[in-house]
């Protein structure tokens, strides 16, 4: 990838970050997937139940798959825009469910930190896309 800029961002320093979002994701989903009753303590406001430990998990399983998926579309040989596009995409909708729930109580103040960083990874996610656009130019 050469260094053209986008938004003040370099594309190489652009894909890394992508990278280590992905991982971040892919990471804190598994987590999440083997462990939700922790995290879900963590982040949660009530102790978890079997049902909502179990949903949890669900989408834990969900972000895993989300984060290797966009490693895998970095890293392949083929440019895959939809990746990232529908990966921003559900890093927008993580942000606003997250934030709804701590603004319904379901989960504390803390779980803003998972939105903010979800709502972060849109935009680096969006500016990828970007620089991909550009870079076939």
């Amino acid at each position: 990838m050469d260094d053209k800029k986008i938004f003040g961002l370099s594309a190489r320093y652009t894909e890394l970050l992508v990278v280590l979002i992905a991982f971040i994701t892919l990471v804190s989903g598994l987590v999440q997937m083997i462990a939700p009753s922790f995290m879900l303590g963590f982040i949660g406001k009530e102790v978890a139940t079997p049902s909502s430990a179990h949903f949890f998990a669900i989408v834990g399983m969900f972000m895993a798959l989300f984060g290797g998926m966009v490693l895998h579309a970095v890293y392949s040989s083929v440019t895959n825009k939809q990746v990232m596009l529908w990966s921003a995409l559900q890093k927008f909708g993580a942000f606003i469910a997250v934030t709804i729930g701590v603004f319904n109580g379901l989960f504390s103040i803390l779980a803003m930190s998972v939105a903010i960083f979800d709502l972060f990874s849109g935009v680096v996610f969006f500016i990828y896309l970007r620089v991909l656009n550009t870079s076939n130019t």
